[in-house]
């Protein structure tokens, strides 16, 4: 665990949901040959209460608490996403940090195209802002992130680099295939680093609960338990920077995640949801 705190780094910890997404090669954004049914993404607002949860012994937090705002929304030509959060760390024996973050993207369904803005603060105090935008010369192939903020910088990008939205999309793509794991490389823009290496492993299926009136449809959907490691690019450290673990459903949204940096872990408990319409294109 880094000596920031929430930010892992430079500022890790917006991926609460980077779609919550999120797992080198050409992958197809299109579902196996065995899929039958298509992945239908369900643009929608959901909110998020943040707390503390696993402590280790030797960590000096006492408490966290927070709220999340999180939005997947979908336009005829790509997905946006946004998502706020404001986290309290209590410290005890020391002063506590106020962590403030708002994190907007645009990513072309095709996978190639991606626009990335993040600001953060702490205790009030500005501590990051980073825009830029990235493109890949196609499926599988390589491309470059662009960065205008903080300070002009080009990035070369990989091949077999994913963006957030095509990484869900993925992910969704090998669990309805059976498969248990994934290994891929990532590019969010959440600062000026590598695509990070994204290790998963996806749990067994979880059937749809019964349909109930007081609960949202988007909730009643088949899903899966998966956990992801991020590992920085060109890592040769055995133990990630940090996990995140949810119940990620067949429409992309995400249900109760817990964030892992090590010496303790934030919950994220899913409090309200709504739909968003989808464009007449």
């Amino acid at each position: 665990m880094r000596a920031s705190g929430f930010w892992a780094g430079k500022a890790r910890a917006w991926r609460l949901a980077s779609s919550l997404v999120l797992a080198a090669a050409v992958v197809p954004l299109s579902p196996p040959a065995a899929v039958v049914e298509p992945i239908r993404i369900a643009p929608h607002r959901a909110l998020y209460a943040l707390s503390l949860g696993q402590v280790r012994s030797d960590s000096s937090l006492v408490d966290a608490r927070g709220m999340m705002a999180y939005e997947w929304g979908e336009s005829c030509g790509g997905w946006t996403i946004e998502q706020r959060y404001r986290l309290k760390l209590d410290y005890g024996e020391r002063a506590d940090e106020d962590l403030r973050s708002s994190f907007v993207t645009w990513e072309s369904k095709d996978g190639l195209r991606y626009r990335f803005n993040q600001t953060a603060a702490k205790n009030g105090k500005p501590r990051l802002d980073v825009r830029g935008a990235a493109i890949l010369e196609g499926p599988g192939k390589g491309g470059v992130a662009v960065f205008s903020k903080p300070r002009a910088e080009t990035l070369a990008l990989p091949p077999g680099t994913l963006f957030p939205s095509a990484q869900t999309i993925v992910l969704i793509n090998a669990a309805r295939a059976g498969k248990r794991f994934l290994l891929r490389r990532v590019f969010d823009g959440a600062s000026e680093e590598k695509a990070a290496e994204v290790s998963t492993v996806i749990g067994k299926k979880l059937v749809a609960p019964a349909a109930a009136a007081e609960r949202s449809p988007l909730l009643d959907q088949p899903g899966w338990r998966v956990r992801l490691a991020f590992f920085s690019a060109g890592s040769q450290a055995l133990t990630p920077d940090y996990e995140l673990g949810m119940d990620l459903l067949d429409n992309g949204v995400s249900r109760n995640l817990v964030i892992d940096y090590g010496d303790y872990t934030i919950r994220g408990k899913l409090l309200k949801i709504e739909p968003l319409s989808k464009p007449k294109c």
